[in-house]
């Protein structure tokens, strides 16, 4: 069974329009321009170390401390109930009372409420009570949960007057920054390690973006993109708006719980690049749990990496506190981040909610992939076929109980990354157009099952 969302009401307002005109220039290197009104707010930012408050602005570091900061919410705020909630239009912005703006959004205002996919065969494998996929792969209109968080960063770049969209990536970021920015009239360029999968790199420049591969890994790109944020002003998703714009990672824990009718998981499992998801996932179920929209307590949350890097999964299981970054060596480069931001954060995210953390082989992960396709219809790229093994593992570890409702973030779509597992499949056979080139095939393939093919009418004539 596959949960998905009702349909958006007929009747109401108009929409407005999904396109952004920019403030007039200010100086051209202008790190902090004056916030340009477009209908949404953003919220103020408070330092999730020291407590030290900010205006809103396009700013992700403490100035004070240098800690991380998170919008501000206003705990008095009036919240809607469920009725509420299910009778809006099926998109992230269904939540907005949990999302880092005030007023009404603009841009990309269709992304969001992926399915809920039963997964029996899986669950059986897991040895629980029930499993579901949550799946992102086929998320609007990149394929990837990155466009949950680039709809709250688009936003905030258009609050702010930004003139120019960015960020650096490992594919599915740059894929959604280049999609939202080309549908919203937003220029975009886009820096990706120079080795990215060719799916990917075309996936970003089809929408019209300025893509700079840099020699290097991510973490090389990242450092660079730092540095032209502060250089040239613009909004870089996942640098100076990352405030604004991991939020919308929440809203894959506000679907979960809505579709499994206000009700929680005892278990999610998802994997982890820079580690903000998980901690989002968290940080979701409590903000669900505090306005008493759910059944259930909070559930253990697991995180997934490949070996060649796997620097969060390396620190949960040695119990320690400090992160050690890693040279990445994996095909898995969505998940490739050696210094994750959210790492630390990450770690205690899994520790404290009682779950744990995996890190699989290549070979693994392949089979993750293929595993998931076979038994639900569901094609990921490696991110996902990481989740997939890293469940399986932790299965056999004993992480899991009987009656475990485990759900799977699926968080981007196979068709991104067909080289994964090209050598794993093989090749098909060609025949030419004749039946009795088919015939060996299909009775070497009924042998395998140990049964005879089907006689069909001609057969028995």
């Amino acid at each position: 069974m596959t949960t998905t969302f009702a349909p958006p009401p007929s009747a109401g307002p108009a929409a407005p329009t999904d396109r952004f005109t920019p403030a007039e220039s200010g100086p051209a290197l202008t790190a902090h321009p004056v916030a340009a009104h477009k209908g949404i707010d953003p919220l103020p930012l408070i330092c999730r170390r020291c407590g030290a408050r900010f205006d809103p602005a396009p700013i992700a570091i403490c100035e004070e401390c240098l800690g991380p900061l998170d919008p501000l919410y206003d705990p008095d705020r009036p919240l809607p109930d469920r009725a509420t909630i299910a009778a809006r239009p099926a998109s992230l912005w269904r939540y907005r009372e949990w999302l880092p703006f005030a007023g009404t959004p603009t841009l990309s205002l269709d992304t969001g409420c992926t399915p809920l996919v039963d997964a029996p065969v899986l669950a059986r494998a897991l040895g629980v009570a029930r499993a579901w996929i949550k799946n992102d792969s086929v998320s609007h209109p990149t394929l990837s949960f990155k466009d949950r968080v680039v709809t709250a960063a688009i936003n905030a770049a258009a609050a702010f007057g930004l003139d120019t969209f960015g960020c650096a990536s490992t594919g599915n970021l740059a894929n959604a920054v280049a999609a939202h920015a080309a549908r919203a009239g937003i220029p975009a360029w886009v820096f990706i390690p120079h080795d990215l999968e060719i799916g990917k790199v075309i996936g970003t420049m089809v929408y019209g973006a300025h893509v700079v591969r840099v020699r290097g890994t991510y973490d090389d790109v990242n450092r660079l993109c730092a540095q032209v944020a502060d250089r040239f002003g613009w909004g870089i998703a996942n640098v100076n708006l990352r405030s604004y714009y991991g939020e919308g990672s929440k809203t894959v824990a506000f679907e979960i719980a809505e579709q499994l009718g206000w009700r929680l998981p005892t278990a999610v499992i998802a994997p982890m690049a820079g580690g903000s998801l998980v901690t989002k996932l968290r940080k979701g179920f409590a903000e669900f749990q505090l306005a008493g929209l759910v059944e259930g307590t909070a559930p253990r949350l697991y995180g997934a990496q490949a070996a060649g890097c796997a620097p969060i999964a390396r620190l949960v299981e040695s119990r320690g506190e400090q992160l050690i970054p890693e040279v990445p060596s994996t095909i898995a480069r969505s998940i490739a981040i050696g210094n994750p931001a959210d790492g630390l954060t990450a770690a205690a995210a899994l520790r404290e909610t009682g779950g744990w953390a995996a890190a699989v082989s290549d070979e693994a992960l392949v089979r993750g992939i293929r595993l998931l396709a076979e038994s639900t219809g569901i094609f990921t790229e490696t991110a996902g076929g990481a989740t997939v093994a890293a469940a399986l593992d932790l299965a056999r570890a004993g992480h899991f109980r009987a009656d475990d409702e485990v759900v799977l973030c699926i968080t981007g779509n196979g068709l991104k990354t067909v080289e994964a597992v090209a050598t794993a499949l093989g090749e098909s056979p060609v025949i030419a157009p004749r039946l009795r080139e088919l015939e060996p095939l299909v009775l070497a393939e009924a042998a395998t099952r140990g049964a005879e093919p089907r006689p069909t009418l001609a057969h028995q004539v």
